[in-house]
């Protein structure tokens, strides 16, 4: 059973650039075909996808965010991270990553992680 474990910093202060980190057991981040995602939620507002790196290394970005985020891995401590530069206050979510055999998965497609909390305030 694959697991997902997201984690970050928690609070970022404005203009600053969050990283985060999904940490994966229970399979390879190189197993094909598979995409690993990360997907966002403002509070009161929907899923946001903002980009993926596939098993193969390709990284998709969302068009609205490619400019500031970047999608890595580490294949030794299986692991992907994001980071994402300049933030706003309006970058305050909940960070998920997910595995799913397509981009852009929806809620309960594939595996999730729980998701980490991130606010941005000063």
């Amino acid at each position: 059973q694959v697991q997902l474990q997201e984690s970050g910093p928690g609070l970022v202060k404005p203009s600053q650039t969050l990283s985060l980190t999904c940490t994966v057991s229970g399979g390879s981040i190189t197993t094909n075909y598979y995409f690993w995602s990360w997907i966002r939620q403002p509070p009161g507002k929907g899923l946001e996808w903002m980009g993926a790196i596939a098993s193969s290394g390709s990284t998709y970005y969302s068009p609205s965010l490619k400019s500031r985020t970047s999608i890595s891995r580490n294949t030794a401590k299986n692991q992907c991270t994001q980071q994402l530069s300049s933030v706003t206050p309006e970058a305050t979510a909940v960070y998920d990553c997910a595995k799913a055999d397509r981009l852009r998965p929806a809620r309960g497609e594939g595996y999730w992680g729980h998701g980490t909390q991130v606010t941005v305030s000063s």
